[in-house]
């Protein structure tokens, strides 16, 4: 990965911090997205936030509902909706595999990270994930802490 970040037109667009905290991911895929060219134009300005959106398998095809992409102020009568459902492009076989993971109980999709990849294209990263209780939250921070305070202890010793 340390080559993507040495490309130029390697560029994040969009990333869901919350959601390695709210959820456990178990897998996850890189998926391409069907976009306007205002949307992708709009995008490389840094419009866009996918915290709140999540990917459902609905006849077949994956959809990436309820992200947000700024209006691209050039694009006055060819402008798109903000928040529209985009078509998330992937193979059948990896269908497949999304389709069978959401039917399982507690199994959702979750989009991590939205990115221009080494070729310019914007690429989603999808998780599969379960959704975490409260105390498994609580766990996670307490091992973060820990971690931290080990580092911190290292650090005044050596």
């Amino acid at each position: 990965m340390a080559k993507q970040k040495e490309n130029p037109n390697y560029k994040v667009i969009a990333e869901n911090r919350r959601a390695r905290r709210e959820y456990a991911i178990e897998d996850d895929i890189e998926c391409g997205v069907m976009l306007m060219g205002s949307e992708v134009k709009s995008m490389r300005v840094g419009g866009t936030n996918i915290a709140e959106s999540y990917a459902a398998v609905e006849n077949g095809e994956l959809w990436l509902v309820n992200s947000h992409v700024a209006p691209y102020k050039q694009a006055k009568t060819w402008g798109h909706e903000e928040r529209r459902r985009r078509k998330v492009l992937v193979s059948k076989k990896e269908m497949s595999k999304l389709w069978q993971a959401t039917s399982r109980k507690g199994m959702t999709l979750v989009p991590l990270v939205m990115y221009f990849n080494h070729k310019g294209l914007v690429k989603l990263k999808i998780g599969i994930a379960k959704g975490k209780k409260l105390h498994d939250k609580r766990a996670d921070d307490a091992k973060r802490d820990w971690g931290r305070k080990q580092a911190r202890l290292m650090r005044e010793r050596g």
